[in-house]
């Protein structure tokens, strides 16, 4: 972790007492702002260290810090380093010196960072595109504190202990918060992906940066163009991402996992440098996972570690645990066994790759499409994607449609709104019955062609997702690498025409062609059947509530025994964490 403490008063400042933290560095002239990071004990090769840099008397930069197309970032900024090769925080300070506040513009990476211009006297917090690296910040009077831990921040003296409503609110009604900017802390915020927070003597300034947008769909003269050129950018991810060692791949047997595993392997050609590791149900539920992710390392030459995680998924003495978290979380349920799996995935490899990401950007947004094109009066166009959606869903595929229209419908659940069991008094003030309905979304502007995929990136759940991921590699000695999120990679297949590209991950299943057995290109998608916790829930039950007095300022207790056990597990989650933080 790091951390940075500025008093806008110009009053020097002690970070190191009581911080915890044993490197710590007082930058500015002034002596009025400090750096900090954490290090305990030696790093496993490849992780992201949290590192302080400097550039001459000017420039400091302490953070995590991964770039993406170093190279080009380099060649930039040639004339500045003469040839010699620096770190990636030692680029985000020469970009800092060449462009200004511009050089975000030139940052693609993951990295959560502060930056000091000591001749500005100013304090540059940035946050990248997507918000894979968290950053936080609050401040006590005209004292700031900048961080990528929570804790640490919510630990600062002076800084109050109120707990935000909004964010319990809608963690109890949808699992996470839908404002990006909010934590469980109510004078604690998280900077928001794509921004800057800019900290100087004459004000605070937050600035958003970058834009997921693409315009117009890519159409490419030769159909093989689009799997080609997907792979060349998917390879450039990799290989951004790669460690010095071995390589991990969290791989089911899904086209996503599968083709990050293949182009690894061209990549580093050497299969004996990237392993895998394939988690699978055997008795909780049905799962062939394991027989497709075979096939695949079978095929690609690389070594396979099946887990059977069917008593991981929910631990029944997680309460009496000494695991805490941040923020509440439905992780803490299964945590003790999640850092188990963790720490042997460590063991074989320092960085692992995760494969979301093709779900939403491929997704098959057929009518949208059609009208865009209609609506511009793209009538060849438009006849080509017809006979493309035609054909590339087959016979099977229009059977399927035709039997899910001629069956009897059942009427879907409408929306209960506000679960019974949250406190009245607390969902009227935050407006959770209008949250909710909104939960999930993009604040966004609608898109015009591809609504639904463009709007998933810019949704809160992505933030919930990454930041769990996140507390997965805590003392784990691994890191989550996302190379599907690398930003060429994403707004590639956000550009690709859903028609064809977007059935069944038609690009994907095209540019894997040869690379991997035709079982798993040929297989549809097949979603699990059920909720895994829930399932693991109904057959273990779940403990006796703690009943802290703050509980009930936000639930209902009365309301609960007529509740699924399966429904309520936000509350057991929250009433765990306000016990383990009730010292605050």
């Amino acid at each position: 972790m790091f951390s940075v403490l500025l008093d806008r008063e110009r009053s020097r400042v002690d970070l190191a007492n009581g911080t915890g933290l044993p490197h710590v560095e007082i930058v500015g002239r002034g002596g009025h702002v400090a750096f900090a990071r954490s290090k305990s004990g030696p790093l496993t090769v490849g992780i992201e260290a949290s590192e302080i840099a400097s550039l001459g008397e000017r420039y400091w930069i302490v953070g995590r810090i991964r770039l993406d197309a170093r190279e080009a970032l380099k060649a930039r900024l040639a004339a500045r380093l003469d040839g010699v090769d620096v770190s990636d925080a030692l680029l985000c300070l020469h970009a800092y010196s060449a462009w200004g506040e511009r050089f975000v513009d030139f940052l693609a990476g993951d990295f959560s960072f502060a930056l000091w211009d000591d001749g500005e006297d100013r304090l540059v917090c940035v946050r990248d595109q997507l918000g894979v690296r968290s950053l936080f910040h609050a401040s006590a009077g005209e004292t700031w504190f900048v961080s990528d831990s929570l804790d640490w921040i919510a630990s600062r003296p002076g800084i109050g202990d109120a707990l935000d409503e909004y964010w319990i609110a809608d963690f109890l009604a949808t699992g996470f918060c839908i404002d990006f900017e909010r934590t469980v802390y109510r004078d604690i915020h998280r900077l928001e992906p794509a921004h800057t927070l800019a900290i100087s003597l004459s004000g605070v300034t937050t600035r958003r940066y970058w834009r997921l947008e693409i315009a117009e769909p890519l159409y490419c003269r030769e159909s093989r163009s689009y799997g080609e050129r997907f792979r060349e950018l998917l390879s450039r991810a990799v290989v951004d991402r790669l460690p010095p060692g071995k390589v991990g791949i969290s791989m089911s047997g899904g086209l996503d996992s599968t083709s990050l595993a293949a182009v690894a392997v061209d990549a580093t050609g050497d299969p004996s440098s990237v392993v895998a590791q394939c988690n699978h149900f055997e008795s909780l539920m049905a799962d062939d996972e394991w027989h497709f992710s075979s096939l695949a390392a079978r095929k690609l030459g690389i070594d396979l570690k099946l887990l059977a995680i069917d008593s991981t998924i929910y631990d029944p003495l997680w309460r009496t645990r000494s695991i805490t978290r941040p923020e509440p979380t439905l992780t803490i349920l299964n945590a003790h066994f999640d850092h188990e799996v963790a720490c042997g995935m460590g063991a074989r490899a320092s960085v692992w790759f995760h494969g979301e990401g093709p779900d939403n950007a491929l997704t098959l947004e057929r009518d949208a499409y059609f009208s865009w094109l209609a609506r511009r009066r793209e009538w060849k166009r438009l006849a080509g994607a017809l006979f493309q959606y035609a054909r590339v869903k087959g016979v099977d595929g229009w059977m399927k449609t035709l039997r899910r229209h001629t069956r009897l419908q059942t009427p879907g659940f409408p929306s209960s709104g506000v679960p019974a069991w949250v406190d009245r008094g607390l969902a009227e003030r935050t407006g959770l019955a209008e949250r909710r309905r909104i939960a999930g979304g993009s604040k966004e502007p609608r898109h015009p062609w591809h609504p639904m995929a463009m709007a998933s990136f810019t949704s809160a759940i992505w933030q919930s997702l990454l930041w769990d991921l996140g507390l997965e590699e805590t003392g784990a000695d691994f890191e989550w690498r996302h190379p599907y999120l690398d930003l060429r990679v994403l707004q590639f297949m956000l550009s690709v025409p859903p028609v064809p590209w977007g059935w069944e991950k038609h690009l994907l299943r095209e540019a894997m062609r040869g690379r991997l057995p035709t079982e798993i290109l040929e297989r549809k998608k097949t979603p699990l059947v059920g909720m895994p916790l829930t399932l693991a829930i109904s057959a273990q039950g779940l403990p006796d509530l703690a009943r802290t007095g703050r509980l009930a300022a936000y639930v209902d207790v009365s309301a609960l025994a007529a509740a699924d056990p399966g429904k309520i597990v936000n509350v057991h989650a929250l009433d765990h964490w306000l016990g383990t933080h009730g010292g605050r």
